[in-house]
């Protein structure tokens, strides 16, 4: 199994092209990116799953916010080199993050993703909430966890950018 690390500098190139590979190069083009866009992620919960040196998975979460709440966490994205997939690397990425972002006090993460994956680590239907995100064409993707009892008691409406003063705050 790899080893994980917080995310360096150096990690920049690696990941972006790992990124492309997994996603493709119109990635930066879905309702997510432009979340993320001139913001910077939450540094700590920026992780790589690491073997001899090489990068072979990554994870990173911004700071939005949901409604009147905030900020909460997205998720994403969470990749592995093609070459390494269905070897547990994405698994141990989501729940190395989850436990360091509950252990540092976050309430909620929502995720544009698969409820076939991310249900295993207790994600769920956003929609259920009343939990929204502008121009995401498929609802169902869109899905949300609390991190703790009640996290999302109360938590309704769309998913937005936080100001880049306002993602600088802490939970």
């Amino acid at each position: 199994m790899p080893s994980i690390r917080t995310e360096g500098p150096q990690d920049g190139p690696h990941i972006e092209a790992l990124l492309d590979r997994a996603f493709g190069a119109d990635r930066l083009a879905r309702p997510s990116y432009r979340l993320r866009e001139g913001l910077p992620p939450v540094h700590d919960l920026c992780l790589v799953a690491e073997a001899e040196g090489r990068i072979l998975g990554t994870i990173r979460h911004w700071p939005v916010r949901i409604g009147d709440a905030g900020p909460v966490l997205l998720l994403g994205p969470i990749a592995v080199d093609p070459v390494h997939e269905r070897r547990g690397i994405g698994g141990l990425l989501v729940r190395t993050a989850l436990e360091k972002a509950a252990a540092e006090g976050h309430a909620i993460v929502v995720a544009v993703g698969e409820q076939s994956y991310l249900g295993r680590f207790g994600f769920t239907s956003a929609a259920r909430y009343g939990i929204t995100l502008p121009g995401l064409k498929d609802s169902s993707r869109l899905l949300a966890l609390a991190l703790a009892p009640g996290g999302l008691d109360g938590v309704a409406g769309a998913v937005v950018r936080l100001s880049p003063e306002a993602a600088s705050c802490r939970p």
